[in-house]
């Protein structure tokens, strides 16, 4: 189970969504980013902008309470306030490497999280320093054991830079986010056809279906439609990333709810 947290600036806290006790649950804290509070680029200087609510203190408390809970920093996003925020080619890529994976270190360190999300959501035309940087950012971290998960997050505008990324480094990525929500699609028979050419495009198994709560895409009952009829059409339904946890609240975590029981083989409420 994905989540991302924290990206709205909606007072939000872990303790509040449900969490079962035999679901793998990932917290993708949103966002750290790589530019200062002008929107300036830090040459891979991340600091982390969600909300301050999610405290070092909390995401420890979480996974003491919770043992199967795990805390991921997510890269990026689209924006900064009113700054748009691009993926940006370094004229040192190697520096940037450096400055990455230290400041990202401190992060990690600093907030007891396990793991990091690339969510990078603009491109210049002529990308060539993304894969690369990014791909060897994981390695290093998951090398020096800095982090144990490393997930990605395309949508269907920047498929192309994450399949670059994909095919050089996939052993080291372990879960892909998807953004299906991205791509329009509003019933369960258009959700399998796109699942089906993304997971032609990533591996199937790493693959996760996602949910955007009252947002784009598939919505309400339709979602868990779309589960059943991955299976049917043999899919392992491995987990489900959900957008996010922010809004979530005003409905009680239906959706974090039934994500887990369906994932737990189960139709009914937990």
């Amino acid at each position: 189970m994905m989540e991302y947290i924290g990206a709205t600036g909606v007072p939000v806290s872990f303790k509040s969504v449900p969490i079962e006790n035999d679901i793998d649950f990932h917290f993708i804290l949103s966002f750290a980013i790589d530019a200062n509070p002008s929107g300036t680029y830090q040459n891979g200087k991340f600091s982390p902008y969600w909300e301050s609510t999610l405290t070092p203190k909390s995401v420890a408390a979480i996974k003491s309470s919770h043992p199967n809970v795990k805390a991921l920093a997510s890269l990026s996003g689209w924006s900064l306030g009113e700054k748009v925020l691009r993926w940006y080619n370094p004229t040192d890529p190697d520096l940037w490497i450096s400055n990455a994976f230290s400041s990202l270190k401190s992060i990690i360190n600093r907030y007891h999280l396990d793991g990091i999300d690339i969510d990078y959501e603009n491109f210049p035309k002529r990308n060539s320093t993304f894969a690369y940087c990014i791909g060897e950012l994981i390695t290093r971290l998951k090398n020096q054991s800095v982090i144990n998960v490393a997930t990605i997050a395309p949508f269907y505008t920047t498929v192309k830079p994450y399949i670059d990324l994909y095919n050089s480094y996939s052993d080291v990525i372990d879960y892909v986010n998807y953004q299906f929500y991205t791509d329009r699609v509003r019933n369960a028979n258009g959700y399998l056809k796109t699942f089906t050419l993304r997971a032609e495009q990533f591996d199937k198994e790493k693959l996760l279906p996602s949910y955007e709560i009252d947002g784009r895409g598939i919505q309400g009952d339709a979602f868990f439609e779309a589960l059943k009829l991955l299976e049917n059409n043999g899919f392992d339904v491995n987990g489900v990333m959900i957008f996010s946890a922010d809004a979530s609240s005003s409905n009680g975590y239906y959706y974090e709810r039934k994500s887990q029981a369906f994932l737990l083989n189960s139709t009914s409420m937990v």
